[in-house]
């Protein structure tokens, strides 16, 4: 019977997660205070509790950073914490009910720490932003929380959103009145951007790396303002020059990469990832409560990681490559009338041979280095700063009708004559 009630209970959190309801008032678990290592730790690094701070995270990487400003008005790395679980693909979120974990930059206020959370505890991150809006995009509740489940947000384990919490409590009570939350699809590392060159999100990516490398530049808390569906980031002369020259060193390492034959590909999750380190444990975890990860959702898929897709260099999958599309079919229901045979293994065969073509609209930018045009002269520019894909449209074409065999006239043989051989031109 117990077994039986967990197991409810269990579902029920599976069905809400990332949809807080507040269900601890009665906790004090918001109170915990920082741990005595991570305290020395800052210590160490010129720190105090009442620092501002600043967290980034990174998807593919699974790892949320905490950064701390230092006495010399600095951010300096504190602390990189494993993600237990983020959920969908790359990318950025659009709509309500995607899967998706925002990309993009945000703000986080008191107001959004919330210390009676249903899964132990947690903060919003403030999705959706300006940048958001401007595209029309919807959803909200993705928070960074604990419990090791997600539709959409960062389930850290119990004991590091615990801690995570008491930093962040610690620099606004002592007066920071929000701090910034950046989020990447990875590390904008020239391996990263040139295996993900041909990804038809690379524009925008490009966009949050001119972020991210301000932030690494200055090591100050980004200005950011959003005009055309763009970030912008305001920063004094000398850090701009800085960051042009990283942006042209980083292209150059990229396109020596290529060079060198760095293959473009694609990760397909099967619904967002773990940290390496909880790999095996979620494997067996199968969506009961743990002790050491807490609730745990939606485990299949994640023992091994996302399936390396490699693409040509058009950004099509190449032939001997399972389609996208087959690898997810098995999670369909089957309809219940099937196609005939043989028009269905047509169908497939088109369509394997039409794949889309994911690329980029090209937009004129300032501040692009196009050094890919000239390495693949006649290629479009594969780093659009449009966020808008153009959607390629397959094509299912039904196999042409065999024409009939012209109908030959049967002749009786004469009995006066015997055939002694066949006039072949004739008889065509």
């Amino acid at each position: 019977m117990m077994k039986r009630f967990a197991l409810a209970a269990s579902l029920v959190l599976a069905l809400a997660a990332c949809q807080d309801d507040q269900l601890s008032r009665s906790s004090t678990r918001h109170l915990v205070p920082i741990p005595p290592a991570t305290m020395a730790l800052m210590s160490t690094k010129g720190m105090s509790k009442e620092d501002p701070i600043l967290v980034r995270a990174y998807k593919k990487e699974s790892e949320l950073e905490i950064w701390k400003r230092g006495s010399n008005g600095k951010y300096a790395l504190l602390k990189t914490y494993p993600i237990c679980r983020w959920s969908g693909q790359l990318g950025p979120k659009t709509r309500e009910g995607d899967r998706q974990v925002p990309e993009g930059f945000y703000t986080v206020t008191p107001a959004q720490m919330n210390p009676n959370s249903a899964y132990y505890l947690s903060f919003d991150t403030g999705y959706p932003n300006a940048y958001d809006r401007s595209f029309g995009r919807n959803g909200g509740d993705i928070m960074v929380h604990g419990a090791c489940s997600s539709r959409g947000c960062f389930a850290m384990t119990d004991q590091n959103i615990a801690e995570i919490y008491a930093i962040a409590r610690e620099a606004l009570g002592a007066g920071q009145r929000g701090f910034q939350f950046q989020s990447y699809p990875f590390r904008m590392t020239a391996e990263n951007l040139a295996k993900h060159r041909l990804d038809p999100n690379i524009g925008f990516w490009k966009n949050l790396k001119e972020g991210s490398d301000t932030f690494d530049v200055s090591k100050e808390e980004l200005r950011v303002a959003v005009t055309n569906h763009r970030y912008v980031f305001n920063a004094d002369e000398s850090t701009m020059a800085a960051v042009t020259q990283k942006q042209r060193h980083d292209e150059q390492e990229v396109a020596e990469l290529v060079a060198k034959g760095e293959k473009p590909i694609k990760l397909v999750y099967n619904d967002g990832d773990t940290h390496e380190s909880f790999r095996a444990a979620l494997a067996s975890a199968s969506g009961v409560s743990d002790s050491k990860l807490g609730f745990v959702s939606r485990t299949e898929g994640i023992s091994s990681g996302p399936q390396q897709i490699a693409l040509d260099d058009t950004g099509r999958e190449k032939i001997d490559t399972p389609s996208t599309a087959l690898a997810f079919a098995s999670m369909k229901e089957v309809p219940a009338s099937q196609p005939e045979p043989r028009q269905a293994a047509s169908r497939v065969a088109v369509t394997q041979q039409t794949a889309p073509v994911a690329t980029a609209a090209a937009t004129p930018s300032s501040q692009e280095t196009p050094f890919y045009k000239k390495m693949f002269s006649g290629m479009t520019d594969l780093f659009s700063t449009s966020d808008a894909q153009p959607v390629a449209e397959t094509v299912q074409v039904a196999p042409a009708p065999m024409k009939a065999a012209p109908a030959v006239k049967a002749v009786p043989p004469k009995r006066a004559q015997v055939s002694t051989g066949v006039n072949v031109a004739a008889a065509n």
